[in-house]
């Protein structure tokens, strides 16, 4: 493997921690920056594999919670529940995730065009829940209904259009179905753990074949960098989306997209 493509699996896993945890869609990310780069990997596995050192980094930092959470299963019913409210909310993206497998991975991620329209349009949808006038009913996930779950669960089978952000869907439903905005990401958090290492899971035994020394040696390198951003971003992410809303996020969501629309006309 040569350094020029170290450099693009290094920069690119960077991207997917830095990204993959907020509303901006880091498939988007990825697949433009690689389309730009020249960067390629069989199946589009690499984008996907790489999410490893995401799933990792929110263990991590969330490692204490959910070892509490998994002591107290067998006596808590509001631990049992909140475990079925983050299934029952993953089981939709599973069972449509399998079946359209193929054509998101043949088609929808090569559309460049649509990912860069997805993303500017989400930044539009993104602008206008953050300022609406929303009352909040639920300010804590442990009090999630197992219903108001499922129904998120049901907003996050949007992302599987590349451009439209896992994080951003989940949020925006939760936001629309009665979240407050820090428990609308918190919540995005968990579902991210099953959602993401179900992806990985499925997308490694359909492509393990195709994988080389090389494309191997690139998927360790992203994930190393992957781990790395993701930790700093669930650390922060809370916190700043407490003082400043989902509108950041918005706009660079519209500017990235206009950039790649711009640059894809140009070359």
């Amino acid at each position: 493997m040569n350094e020029t493509t170290l450099v693009g699996a290094a920069l690119l896993g960077l991207l997917e921690g830095l990204t993959e945890f907020v509303p901006v869609s880091s498939t988007a990310h990825l697949l433009l920056a690689g389309h730009f780069l020249g960067f390629k990997s069989p199946g589009n596995s690499f984008e996907v594999l790489i999410q490893l050192g995401a799933i990792l980094a929110i263990l991590s930092v969330y490692f204490a919670r959910l070892w509490k959470l998994a002591m107290d299963l067998p006596t808590s019913a509001v631990a049992r529940r909140f475990v079925g409210a983050i299934l029952l909310a993953f089981l939709p993206a599973a069972v449509i995730g399998v079946m359209a497998h193929g054509f998101i991975k043949t088609v929808l991620f090569e559309s460049t065009t649509l990912i860069c329209l997805v993303l500017i349009a989400g930044g539009i949808v993104l602008l206008i829940i953050d300022r609406m006038p929303l009352r909040p009913k639920y300010d804590n996930v442990m009090d999630y209904p197992l219903s108001l779950a499922f129904k998120i669960g049901l907003f996050q089978c949007l992302a599987m259009i590349p451009g439209t952000s896992r994080s951003g869907a989940t949020i925006v439903g939760a936001l629309l179905l009665g979240a407050d905005k820090r428990s609308a990401a918190e919540f995005s958090f968990f579902l991210a753990m099953p959602t993401m290492a179900g992806a990985f899971a499925y997308d490694l035994y359909k492509n393990y074949d195709r994988l080389g020394s090389d494309d191997v040696t690139a998927i360790i390198v992203g994930f190393i960098m992957a781990f790395i951003a993701g930790v700093i971003v669930v650390r922060s992410l809370l916190d700043f989306v407490s003082r400043h809303g989902f509108a950041p996020f918005a706009w660079w969501r519209i500017v990235v997209g206009t950039l790649g629309l711009i640059g894809l006309w140009a070359l």
